[in-house]
């Protein structure tokens, strides 16, 4: 069976960059206009629906309730410039995953390739600790020299 992916991006060369990112074997349908992307995503049904959430008058947001409202056993992945607490919460609400437009170029393959939990749980109001510097020193950035006087100043 062909897998089919729905990129849905308003912005051409971000459009053809991300395609550059699916894996071989998936049919790819791109639009760069809401109305378009609407007669593909009813039309051919795709397993795959990664749209911009910022179309025009319409965001990815529609697509997905769209996808969610006719049954289709689509997937949807939208993301945006910046994160939005809010447009990030109701992507989950209804299934979807969110990403920012930064991090698409590592988090499409994977979301294309990888088993899927059946939503995005993840709290986009926590910080994610691990892009963090949190400073301080590390025992072994030390010298042998430097841990013994340290060491022989916690005995005297």
């Amino acid at each position: 069976m062909v897998r089919r992916a729905l990129l849905v991006d308003p912005n051409a060369n971000r459009l053809d960059l991300f395609r550059r990112q699916i894996p071989d074997g998936v049919d790819v349908t791109a639009c760069t206009h809401f109305r378009a992307a609407r007669e593909c995503l009813l039309s051919i049904s795709p397993q795959y629906l990664i749209s911009n959430l910022r179309l025009g008058m319409y965001n990815g947001l529609h697509l997905a309730h769209l996808a969610a409202h006719a049954r289709l056993a689509t997937t949807c992945l939208l993301y945006d410039e910046r994160l939005d607490l809010h447009l990030a919460f109701e992507a989950q609400l209804i299934g979807a995953f969110y990403e920012t437009t930064s991090r698409m170029p590592f988090a499409l393959p994977a979301f294309m390739q990888a088993p899927l939990p059946e939503r995005d749980r993840r709290d986009w109001q926590r910080v994610d600790r691990r892009g963090l510097f949190r400073g301080g020193r590390r025992s072994t950035d030390l010298t042998f020299e430097q841990l013994r006087g340290l060491t022989s100043g916690l005995l005297h």
